[in-house]
């Protein structure tokens, strides 16, 4: 048979454990708040944004911490401190103001390590929406790097904000990101592709009689709620797609090693 995308051997990622309460690291969750609370849920039939939620690993925070932004570029503009005061030092150890200009920086633990050719994708969850502060992506080149890299959120406003205990503070894809560089995009009028061209206007005519049942009340339509061809991975004729298609995504759970050796 054809080979087929992600065929390949996966990439290796190895974190290396630098303190030993560094946050937990875990599979990426789908659920998203704002999400839940869409009349029926409905964000969730979007199925892009469902597997990009769940594409990558969460490092989650086990303290709680408030940081204060005055509008300043000092690093003293930005002050950090922990919602209890118990967890002063683990906070003092995980977030901080370093680069100053409202950048609120989080320490991940990790020296996170990727196959040749690999990288990390840092950033925040996606599809999340934190009011007053926004996450910056990063990304890192994991296969060589020999310290860990931060997870930096800037301040939208002079304000405050408070990071709770089991928030995601940081989100990692690794990436074949060198590989992305050869990629040459190319536009051509879709008349050209008569075959595409012919499921499109299928696609639209469809989407276009649908939409107007629902208006009418129609009651097979107004049962359906909504079409279900891409979520299925099917075309208009009800096949199924012969390549490749995600209706779940389930990362694996990092696992515990000991006694690992690499020169890596």
């Amino acid at each position: 048979p054809p080979a087929r995308a992600g065929d390949g051997p996966p990439c290796a990622l190895t974190l290396y454990q630098i303190h030993p309460r560094a946050p937990k690291i875990q599979p990426a969750r789908t659920q998203r708040a704002w999400m839940d609370e869409t009349p029926d849920r409905f964000a969730y039939r979007c199925l892009p944004l469902s597997i990009a939620n769940a594409t990558g690993w969460e490092l989650v925070l086990d303290v709680g911490l408030r940081a204060y932004w005055n509008g300043g570029k000092a690093t003293g503009d930005l002050k950090v401190e922990a919602l209890h005061s118990a967890d002063a030092a683990q906070v003092a150890h995980t977030a901080s103001s370093h680069f100053g200009s409202g950048v609120l920086t989080f320490h991940t633990g990790y020296i996170m390590r990727t196959s040749p050719g690999w990288g990390i994708w840092a950033r925040g969850a996606p599809n999340t929406i934190k009011d007053g502060i926004a996450p910056l992506d990063g990304l890192i080149e994991t296969d060589w790097l020999p310290f860990p890299f931060t997870m930096n959120w800037v301040f939208t406003r002079p304000g405050v904000v408070e990071f709770m205990v089991g928030e995601v503070f940081c989100f990692v894809t690794p990436t074949p990101h060198h590989a992305l560089e050869r990629i040459q995009p190319n536009i051509v009028p879709l008349e050209l592709n008569q075959p595409l061209h012919a499921e499109y206007e299928g696609w639209s005519q469809a989407r276009n009689a649908f939409n107007a049942g629902l208006a009418r009340g129609e009651p097979e339509i107004v049962k359906q709620g909504w079409q279900r061809t891409y979520m299925h991975g099917k075309g208009l004729d009800g096949q199924k797609t012969a390549l490749q298609h995600a209706s779940k995504r389930r990362m694996k759970a990092p696992e515990r090693l000991q006694g690992l050796t690499s020169k890596r």
